[in-house]
């Protein structure tokens, strides 16, 4: 089931959003909290995380606070890579923790934790170890990222691509399991109660085996997403709902991201939309579809998924 929806990924990164055109984060507040008003139209109980942030950084959280986003979302996440990306220790992550719970009275969660087997798999597996040690049982929820190795065919979504040098090649190494689905060291040691962040791309082939292994792995919390801009692309909801049937069994947080180009401001994923109610509207169809309010969900059952409603943005 959907325990939780996200609003965005990583806002205050470049690579997710384009705080170039929004410099003072305005109209990302403005769409955050039209989005959150939509979702409690459809299910006040839902909680509402704000997506999980990086670098993490407090004065962002206060930023938001100042915007009145952090008294619209039940919510903060934050996201860490010590042993690849960050220029900080990897044993000051609880210390990370606090600087956010310092300028909040929101539940902290860390919906991306993780190290890259780029240098050697050894590598992987201390942090895997080190981190869970250091955090299990201090946060209510804690996700891997992530199961799978990205496919070297892929890009990743980052900003400058290849030009990032090594850093941009490690994220090709963040999975449990080898691109070809064989495991590596960590897997073996997987501790149980950490969750498990895994991207799906559109019809991604490799649903069905993630399935099996989070079963294998004894998971229970489960961070994915679904793409408002694939909502524009041809059987969509088709390939929505079979994720998301296949996700049922886990505790699952949905996170909503990535802008249409045609409604961004910029035509790009990380762009504002011109319009920040096309985002909320996005927001509202996820939730009614996929984590509808429990007084609706046996009416739901009872209709067919063409028969659900779905926005103006994505028809």
């Amino acid at each position: 089931m959907v325990e939780a929806v996200m609003l965005w990924n990583e806002p205050n990164n470049l690579s997710h959003w384009d705080f170039k055109i929004d410099p003072d984060w305005k109209m990302f507040a403005e769409m955050a909290i039209a989005a959150v008003k939509a979702i409690r139209r459809v299910n006040p109980e839902l909680r509402i995380a704000l997506g999980g942030i990086s670098p993490i950084d407090p004065n962002f959280v206060r930023l938001m606070g100042s915007h009145g986003v952090l008294n619209a979302v039940d919510v903060v996440a934050i996201h860490g890579f010590p042993l690849d990306w960050n220029h900080w220790n990897v044993t000051e992550w609880p210390a990370k923790v606090e600087e956010i719970r310092a300028v909040t009275k929101l539940p902290v969660w860390i919906s991306e934790i993780g190290a890259s087997s780029f240098g050697a798999e050894e590598v992987q597996l201390f942090g895997l170890q080190r981190m869970s040690e250091l955090l299990l049982g201090n946060v209510e929820r804690i996700h891997w990222y992530s199961l799978f190795d990205l496919p070297a065919s892929w890009t990743a979504t980052t900003r400058h691509k290849e030009a990032e040098g090594s850093a941009y090649y490690r994220h090709y190494y963040m999975g449990l399991l080898r691109e070809d689905g064989t495991p590596k060291m960590a897997a073996a040691e997987f501790p149980e109660g950490l969750g498990i962040c895994q991207w799906f791309h559109y019809e991604d082939h490799r649903l069905e085996s993630a399935i099996e292994w989070f079963r294998r792995l004894k998971v229970r919390y489960v961070r994915t997403g679904v793409s408002w801009a694939d909502s524009f692309r041809e059987n969509a909801n088709a390939w929505f709902d079979h994720q998301m049937k296949a996700l049922e069994p886990f505790d699952t947080t949905l996170t909503l991201c990535f802008t249409p180009e045609h409604l961004g401001i910029a035509p790009h994923y990380t762009s504002p939309p011109k319009d920040p109610n096309t985002f909320a509207e996005f927001a509202e169809w996820a939730v009614a579809r996929y984590a509808p309010a429990m007084d609706s969900r046996e009416e739901l059952e009872s209709t067919t998924q063409d028969d659900v409603a779905e926005p103006s943005v994505i028809r």
